[in-house]
C-alpha cells in the first residue's frame, strides 16, 4: 500500500492524522490510559505495556503493504488522542477497511471521530478510488455500532463466532460498509456533523 498524501499526513480543522512511528509509543500509552480503554473487553485497545508490540505489529503490516496506520493528534491541545488504520486493502476489488480505531476518553464525542472518519473516507474514495469501505466491530460494542451507523454506513451482516479473543471469549463481528454511490450523501452528513461540533465549541 504505497498511495498516500505527499507528506503522509491527513489534516483537518480538529485533528491531524500522522503516520504512526515508534516515537508515538509513549503518547499512545498515555492516550489509552485516559479511560483505561483496555478494560473494555469488547475493544482492541492495548494495555500501555503492550503498546510497543501494538505499534510494531502495525508497522510490520505497513511493510507488507497491508496497512496505513495513523495516530490522531488533537490540533488544539497538540496531544495524541488515539489511533486508526486503513487496512485489508483489496486493490483488485477496490475495497478496504477502516479499523483499529480508539480514542482517549477526553476525545470521545467531541467531533474528533467525525473528522477522522471524514479524512479517511475522503482519502479512500477520492484518492485511492475504492468502491467500498468496510467497518467491523464487536456485537457488544454498542457505542461503536452507533457511531458507525451515524456515519451513514449500512449493516451488511454478522459474522458469528468470528474470532477468539485474548480473554478466551468468542467475538461475533458486525460488518458495515459505505459504497461509492453513497459517499456524496455520507460526505454531506459528515460535513454537517462537523459544522455542528464547530458551532458548539
Amino acid at each position: 500500500m504505497n498511495s498516500q498524501s505527499q507528506s503522509g499526513y491527513l489534516t483537518g480543522k480538529l485533528v491531524v492524522l500522522e503516520p504512526m512511528q515508534p516515537e508515538h509509543i509513549p503518547a499512545l500509552s498515555i492516550a489509552v490510559s485516559d479511560g483505561n480503554l483496555w478494560e473494555l473487553w469488547y475493544t482492541s485497545a492495548p494495555h500501555p505495556d503492550e503498546m510497543k508490540h501494538y505499534v510494531d505489529e502495525a508497522l510490520a503490516g505497513e511493510k507488507r503493504g497491508e496497512v496505513l496506520a495513523f495516530v490522531v493528534r488533537d490540533r488544539f491541545s497538540g496531544l495524541v488522542v488515539g489511533t486508526t488504520r486503513i487496512m485489508s486493502w483489496d486493490q483488485a476489488n477496490r475495497r478496504l477497511e477502516i479499523g483499529h480505531t480508539w480514542y482517549a476518553k477526553r476525545a470521545q464525542r467531541t467531533g474528533i471521530n467525525s473528522e477522522t472518519k471524514y479524512l479517511l473516507l475522503s482519502y479512500a474514495f477520492e484518492v485511492l478510488d475504492v468502491m467500498a469501505v468496510e467497518f467491523r466491530t464487536h456485537w457488544h460494542n454498542q457505542r461503536s455500532r452507533e457511531a458507525i451507523s451515524r456515519l451513514g454506513a449500512k449493516q451488511d451482516g454478522v459474522l458469528r463466532n468470528h474470532r477468539l479473543l485474548k480473554d478466551g471469549t468468542v467475538r461475533d463481528t458486525v460488518v458495515y460498509s459505505i459504497i461509492e454511490s453513497e459517499w456524496p450523501s455520507v460526505k454531506q452528513n459528515l460535513l454537517y456533523r462537523m459544522k455542528q461540533f464547530e458551532l458548539n465549541r
